[in-house]
């Protein structure tokens, strides 16, 4: 009974993370304009990395050289994924972006076997194209047209994210690294990068800040503390406890909350034809991610054989 509890825990935990995910567009969208997307990453990012800092130094555990050359790397990456992506949702609606966002399920497997020369097998590529027709239609809406600014820029970030993810598999697999002080660093990257950007585009950080009411300073502290440090918090507490494939199913609800809230809440005016776009991208992403975790599996599970068959031969 408290193996069973412990497991409810961990797994009502994460998906806790994966609404807060979903969400994340929606309070994007009641915060940023175009002229404040900057400023107001730069908040988001200074925040989040000073409370990240706060549990480092009291772990009084010090970072490595190397973790701040690789987290200073993929910082400048993951800088890319906000900026594409919140400028974005500054044009596009709550729905389109979290689910368009999703599309790094199915890139991040295409760059991946790029980068290792693995092959992916052919109906990963049979879904893929699936949630990549899901788009299409979602972004029409019934109509035939081209995709807005907002949906092309979170295209973007959703390749962008893609090398991300990669990029920090490769860098930091050639030796440990904590995973605190890598986020760590990747935040104060995005941090130090957005302020000094905030200079010269857009609103200041300052007037940004004055703007704020009450109910706008919330949602902020929302997505700071719930959608980023708790989030992180969370996974890396859960990986411990659990398996990486029930973390990865748990997390990947992200685009469902993302595509209720923004329905629900926001009122996001989809067509029957978005709806079929939504159900299209769900379920592209969701066999496509299945496809993957098995090759990979496989894959690796063949490689450790390997050795094993060359011994008794």
């Amino acid at each position: 009974m408290t193996a069973i509890l412990s497991r409810f825990r961990v797994d009502l935990l994460l998906l806790l993370v994966a609404v807060s995910w979903g969400s994340t567009y929606l309070v994007a969208k009641e915060l940023v304009s175009p002229s404040s997307v900057v400023a107001l990453l730069a908040v988001r990012m200074v925040v989040a990395a000073v409370a990240m800092a706060a549990f480092v130094a009291l772990r009084r555990n010090p970072v490595t050289a190397a973790e701040l050359r690789v987290g200073a790397i993929l910082g400048l990456l993951l800088a890319a994924v906000f900026a594409f992506e919140t400028f974005g949702i500054a044009h596009t609606s709550a729905t389109n972006a979290g689910l368009i966002i999703s599309l790094t399920i199915v890139f991040t497997p295409v760059l991946d076997s790029v980068v290792s020369g693995r092959r992916l097998p052919g109906n990963f590529f049979v879904a893929a194209t699936v949630a990549i027709v899901g788009v299409a239609l979602l972004a029409g809406n019934g109509a035939l047209r081209p995709p807005s600014l907002g949906d092309l820029l979170i295209l973007v970030a959703a390749i962008v994210r893609a090398v991300h993810v990669t990029s920090m598999h490769k860098l930091s697999s050639a030796k440990p690294m904590d995973s605190l002080h890598l986020t760590t660093v990747q935040l104060a990257t995005c941090a130090a990068l957005f302020s000094a950007m905030s200079l010269f585009w857009g609103d200041p950080i300052p007037q940004f800040v004055a703007q704020l009411d009450v109910a706008s300073g919330t949602l902020l502290l929302y997505l700071v503390l719930v959608c980023t440090v708790f989030a992180f918090f969370v996974q890396t507490w859960a990986v411990r406890r659990t398996s990486p494939s029930r973390v990865s199913l748990l997390l990947g609800t992200e685009p469902v909350w993302a595509a209720i809230i923004g329905i629900a809440i926001a009122h996001d005016n989809v067509q029957l034809v978005g709806y079929v776009g939504i159900v299209l991208i769900l379920a592209g992403t969701a066999w496509g991610r299945s496809i993957e975790q098995n090759h990979r599996l496989a894959f690796d599970q063949a490689k450790r054989e390997r050795p094993r068959v060359a011994a008794d031969a």
